[in-house]
């Protein structure tokens, strides 16, 4: 059964990838810049999420269905996980099938495993943290340890916010009666395993300044500091589909109060991340999703536990079909499965407007959904004024951008019209440096001319590009022929870092 409810979700993913009429997501494209760069780390993040990206590109190639098939296969094995972790907390047939019909009708799962990132793999890890520690209170065998530092260590290697994970782990084992391997050796080993594995992170910080922490301080204090801790906690419940909001309670209950207490580490896995974000005050909504596959597991197996009457064994069967049916209405808000005007139509007919955490404006698509337009069309504009060159020219010419998503645009949709690699200072581009390019001409994708006269001699706008859908601050950007820096680019380069 949960075999089958994985390839349901497997083939949801799969068909909604291979027909949907949305392109390369933003940050798609800049993860496969990255992974034309092997290195032990990032500017936005660790580099398990690169380094599997690389292979999958050697292995399928990076067409938009290759791309996101590791995301589905992903997908597919969160949810076979939840129902194994009901199956160890206890529960039947029943709970294994409700446990993994939430996971697959979430919302913030479904649009987490829709593109490639780093995301569903750290849903996967949490969900395999999560089945392991059932595991190791169930037959307390010390070789879970090890299983959950090599865990815990891959997702430290995929996403620092595995400490919170690592924190609630630690907490958990204190407060409940797995206190008792404290006294022995097991808990040391695999904290000592996991911090090999993310060794090669911190010493790639080290290398580089703190990178990363000079990024997460710049994100949470400038791009999500219009957040708040309200809108963190009323998220749950939205993304998480709100008719799951009693299973999700229900776990929580199963795990700290429930007559099984022993299970009681895992609702610190969650309790504890939850304190950590909120006390944050900044945190999206998202960042605690990885954590509720394990609470429909244990909500699963506690209310199957209740439905021990005729009537209350009705109202659990009803209540699957309620999952399925309000995942349904709220999947086109999650992955790309209408068409473009449809979905617009949709989400007026139910009230939706737009929004995004970062406070930018919008026009008629949600910035997810945006983001997924307009790439090609500029690379191709770029490419129409770099071939107005002349060959000397060319040989010299930089393209620079100042932000992440037109560079990595330029460089996978580029290559096929003959332009060199992109230059710019957002994040890991700014790490690769401007490439050898001199500043005697660069062809600049946006900003403003004027601002360009003060660091060039000669500034002409020879074109411009537009799409439909992006987002507004991507539309109608102007195309710039700048010539003679009026100072060395190895001077302005450390003046155009943007970690954020």
């Amino acid at each position: 059964m949960l075999l089958a409810l994985s390839g349901v979700c497997l083939l949801l993913h799969c068909l909604a990838n291979a027909f949907t009429a949305y392109g390369y997501f933003r940050d798609e494209l800049y993860y496969i810049a990255c992974s034309e760069h092997p290195a032990l780390g990032y500017v936005d993040q660790p580099p398990l999420s690169i380094w599997i990206l690389s292979v999958s590109r050697f292995l399928i190639g990076d067409s938009l269905f290759a791309l996101r098939l590791p995301a589905a296969l992903a997908a597919a094995a969160t949810v076979l996980l939840s129902g194994m972790t009901a199956r160890e907390l206890g529960g039947g047939l029943l709970a294994q099938g409700l446990a993994a019909i939430a996971v697959i009708v979430s919302p913030i799962y479904l649009s987490m495993c829709t593109f490639y990132s780093m995301n569903s793999i750290d849903i996967l890890i949490w969900t395999c943290v999560a089945y392991t520690l059932t595991r190791l209170i169930r037959t307390e065998r010390p070789r879970y340890w090890i299983a959950l530092g090599i865990l815990l260590g891959l997702g430290l290697l995929n996403k620092i916010s595995v400490l919170w994970l690592g924190a609630g782990l630690a907490t958990g084992t204190l407060f409940s009666p797995m206190r008792k391997w404290y006294r022995t050796p097991w808990p040391w080993v695999a904290a000592g395993v996991a911090l090999l594995f993310f060794a090669p992170y911190v010493i790639w910080n080290f290398q580089h300044d703190f990178a990363d922490l000079e990024f997460i301080r710049n994100a949470s204090s400038r791009k999500y500091g219009g957040v708040s801790a309200w809108d963190f906690l009323g998220g749950q419940v939205l993304l998480n589909n709100p008719p799951s909001l009693p299973l999700w309670i229900a776990g929580l209950w199963f795990y700290f109060a429930g007559r099984q207490n022993v299970f009681r580490p895992l609702g610190f896995l969650y309790a504890i991340p939850l304190l950590i974000l909120v006390v944050n005050g900044h945190s999206k909504p998202e960042y605690l999703s990885p954590a509720y596959a394990m609470l429909f597991a244990g909500g699963s197996v506690f209310a199957e536990g209740l439905a021990v009457t005729t009537l209350r064994r009705r109202l659990f069967m009803s209540y699957a079909p309620l999952l399925i049916v309000s995942g349904c209405l709220l999947a086109p808000l999650a992955m790309p499965l209408l068409p473009v005007d449809t979905y617009i139509r949709y989400a007026a007919l139910i009230g939706l407007r737009p929004g995004n955490a970062e406070g930018k404006q919008l026009s008629d698509l949600p910035q997810f959904y945006a983001d997924m337009f307009g790439w090609k069309e500029k690379a191709d504009a770029v490419a129409r004024v770099y071939n107005t060159l002349s060959p000397e020219e060319k040989a010299k010419c930089a393209i620079y951008s100042d932000n992440y998503g037109r560079c990595a645009a330029i460089d996978f949709f580029g290559a096929r019209n003959g332009l060199p690699k992109s230059i710019g200072g957002h994040n890991n581009y700014w790490l690769w440096g401007p490439r050898g390019c001199t500043g005697d001409i660069v062809i600049i994708l946006g900003g403003n001319a004027e601002d360009h006269k003060r660091s060039f001699e000669s500034v002409v706008v020879v074109d411009s590009v537009s799409a439909p859908h992006c987002m507004p601050y991507e539309n109608n950007l102007k195309i710039t022929i700048c010539r003679k820096l009026r100072e060395p680019l190895t001077s302005v380069w450390p003046r155009i870092k943007l970690f954020i």
